[in-house]
């Protein structure tokens, strides 16, 4: 069984002692921009890493496969850290070990210790990644869309930033690839400054809002169809961001592209992800048809792979901007956590079970489309493979926007439809 205990509402963003407005936004800029770089900032100077580190082949994969099964292992720690500390407490820990990792792994000469640096740092961003939309969902109030909008669209220029400062600082900066390293540990600890200051600001957190309990241990988030939907919808979609940033530039470049028109058309479908975290946030609290942007998505990212498999020097810019604009799922998943939830606490539950099992399936799908290519000497099958999982990623979707709330479906309550939900 289920109850909930009441208390007042949540104030808004500019109640008197809570977090200021103008606070909020520049709290969530700051950590969504250092949630990314950890992991984006090692593809571009790996061989520079093998090198000076002495990393094997089998040691640089691991490094690679680190984030999505990172993220897993701490997203699944995230919502009991915050339940000691706070949601905003604990935000600011994971900024701290970001900081630390990413400041550390930059200065040292032993590769099992830069591994083990860079392990902590993802373990602090992971932490972020369940819990910034909790903090979003608290504080947004009215603005809720345009703060989701503010905290994707800066994910999306955190990853993409270090792919563009690498190459430079490698080749001007100081220390080579430390400087590219280690730049992101710097702004860590700026983002850490101020998340400090917003978990003081906001010590009515842990009490304020109507939190649900679990009275029977059996209860679990996995009773919500919802909920489940959502982990799968959110679990298809990072499979397929991080089989794309894995391989795509390889698949182009067995199609007949060279090197650096291969990496402009990684370079376009990453970029995608800027204007997806502007659009889709806004999409998924006002549209009255979302359940057919899902299906549009979905069916983007099936057309871009078809695309690749028939004529992937043909058309190479349709590809990555179909598989771009698919990749608008992931600023959908986020924004659905926030807007299937109505209170903070349930919003980093909800959070809490589906990130964990999204970046499980991320880990595992670059692994799977390589073993596919291996055993089958090429493209076909893997291509084949990830446009047909796009129907999941539709199916999943449709469930997972429907107009519910995962509040009243662990509670036993009919769902309440809602703007957006249709």
């Amino acid at each position: 069984m289920i109850r909930t205990t009441a208390s007042p509402p949540p104030a808004s963003p500019s109640s008197p002692g809570r977090v200021p407005w103008w606070l909020v936004v520049s709290a969530v800029v700051l950590v969504a921009v250092n949630l990314r770089p950890g992991a984006s900032s090692i593809g571009p100077v790996l061989a520079e890493l093998q090198r000076d580190l002495d990393l094997s082949a089998t040691v640089a994969g691991a490094l690679t496969a680190l984030p999505g099964l990172t993220f897993a292992v701490a997203g699944a720690c995230a919502v009991a850290l915050s339940r000691r500390t706070g949601i905003g407490g604990a935000i600011a820990c994971g900024l701290a070990l970001v900081a630390a990792g990413l400041l550390g792994r930059s200065l040292v000469t032993s590769a099992p210790v830069f591994l083990a640096l860079s392990v902590l740092a993802l373990i602090g961003m992971g932490i972020g990644n369940i819990l910034v939309p909790a903090f979003v969902k608290r504080h947004g109030g009215e603005r809720t869309a345009a703060l989701n909008s503010v905290y994707t669209t800066g994910l999306a220029v955190g990853a993409t930033l270090p792919l563009l400062a690498a190459g430079p600082l490698t080749e001007h900066g100081p220390g080579g690839w430390r400087s590219a390293l280690g730049l992101w540990g710097l702004a860590a600890v700026a983002a850490f400054g101020l998340w400090v200051v917003v978990a003081a600001r906001d010590r009515r957190e842990a009490a304020a809002g109507t939190r649900v309990l679990l009275r029977d241990p059996r209860t679990r988030i996995t009773r919500s169809r919802t909920a489940v939907a959502l982990a799968l919808y959110f679990g298809i979609q990072s499979m397929h961001a991080y089989v794309q940033f894995g391989w795509i530039a390889q698949i182009y470049r067995d199609g007949g592209l060279d090197q650096t028109q291969a990496g402009l058309m990684t370079a376009l479908l990453a970029a995608m992800g800027i204007p997806g975290g502007l659009l889709m946030p806004a999409v998924v609290a006002r549209s009255q048809h979302l359940r057919t942007w899902v299906v549009v998505l979905g069916a983007c990212m099936s057309a871009g792979y078809v695309g690749l498999l028939l004529a992937p020097s043909g058309l190479p810019w349709l590809w990555a901007l179909l598989l771009g604009v698919g990749c608008f799922s992931f600023p959908t998943a986020l924004a659905l956590i926030v807007a299937r939830s109505r209170d903070a606490h349930v919003t980093a539950q909800l959070s809490g079970f589906t990130q964990p099992v999204g970046y499980l399936l991320a880990a595992a799908g670059p692994f799977a489309v390589g073993a596919l290519h291996e055993l089958t000497g090429g493209w076909t099958v893997p291509l084949v493979a990830l446009a047909a999982s796009g129907v999941i990623l539709i199916g999943a979707g449709l469930v997972a926007a429907a107009p519910r709330f995962v509040d009243d479906e662990l509670a036993g309550r009919p769902g309440t439809d809602h703007p957006g939900a249709r």
